[in-house]
């Protein structure tokens, strides 16, 4: 059986040239010097027989041709890269290193109930847990960098299963002038009033959520920020019931006596980008993970 004439070298260096909008930059982000990235490419074009950049003014651009074949590039390195990471995997045993990206809805003592059997069954995997808001899971699982995602947003192309559902309680601190009305709300009643909201931590792909028709508007980056907001008065928000146990015990926060809308839920579901390539690490973190739901109470559905 014949091989293939081309390299995957050469295919990194046109795709790098193609993300990177020019061959001196693709060099640079190759580590590679700009003539040994242009010969790669000038090979790559004489063993397929085909052109795949065309002039235009000073700039070179994708042929029709450059352009398919940028896209199976592309599945040809991916290909190569899972080869790759499942004979790491299958050489190491456990894996090096596992990725957890998780949407802030996810309770963090059910994240530290599995973090910790992880830690002491596999001692010499590094842990990596991150919390993003709205659809910063699902962007780290459209740009492969977690190992497991917990998101909202399943995006196309991946399974997920579900994991649990959160309520939202539509609240004010207790003196906020809201509570002093002292009737049923309606979202006119809002609109004069400052909302909290949770900015969304994707780069790439940022969403809204929810009713956003408030005149003034306090945006922060965390949900802790948001409860210590709504907390000092700042303004009403929909938290996650589970976020704010304590403070409606208290009295400190109130259910705000909406007509409709009080309450909303969120659901939330575990992906694995490539189930056949998760480690015995990954599938362990998931099933502890899973575990972990299935024991709270609080707000939260599993």
């Amino acid at each position: 059986m014949r091989g293939p004439r081309t390299s995957l070298d050469q295919w990194h260096c046109f795709m790098a040239v193609v993300d990177e909008g020019s061959y001196a930059r693709a060099a640079e982000a190759l580590h590679k010097s700009q003539s040994a990235v242009t010969y790669a490419i000038q090979k790559l074009e004489e063993q397929l027989d085909v052109a795949l950049f065309e002039i235009r003014g000073r700039k070179a651009e994708l042929t029709e041709a450059g352009q398919i074949l940028y896209r199976r590039g592309r599945a040809l390195l991916d290909e190569a890269v899972r080869v790759e990471a499942s004979a790491k995997a299958v050489s190491a045993g456990w894996e090096p290193q596992l990725r957890i990206v998780s949407d802030t809805l996810f309770p963090q003592s059910a994240m530290l109930d599995c973090l910790a059997v992880l830690a002491e069954e596999c001692p010499e995997t590094r842990l990596e847990s991150i919390e993003t808001v709205l659809s910063g899971a699902e962007e780290a699982l459209l740009e492969q960098r977690c190992d497991i995602a917990i998101t909202g947003i399943v995006p196309p192309g991946f399974l997920g299963d579900p994991l649990l559902r959160v309520r939202f309680l539509a609240v004010a601190h207790r003196d906020h002038p809201l509570h002093q009305m002292e009737r049923e709300l309606s979202y006119r009643d809002l609109r004069p009033h400052r909302q909290v909201v949770v900015r969304d931590s994707a780069v790439r792909r940022r969403r809204d959520s929810g009713w956003l028709d408030a005149a003034q508007r306090l945006t922060v980056s965390r949900m802790d920020m948001s409860l210590k907001a709504v907390c000092r008065g700042l303004g009403f928000a929909w938290l996650p019931e589970v976020v704010m146990q304590e403070q409606l015990a208290s009295g400190e926060l109130q259910v705000l006596p909406l007509r409709e809308g009080r309450e909303r839920f969120a659901d939330l579901f575990i992906v694995l980008p490539d189930r056949e390539l998760a480690g015995p690490v990954t599938r362990r973190a998931e099933a502890l993970l899973k575990a972990a739901v299935g024991r709270l109470d609080c707000g939260l559905e599993a």
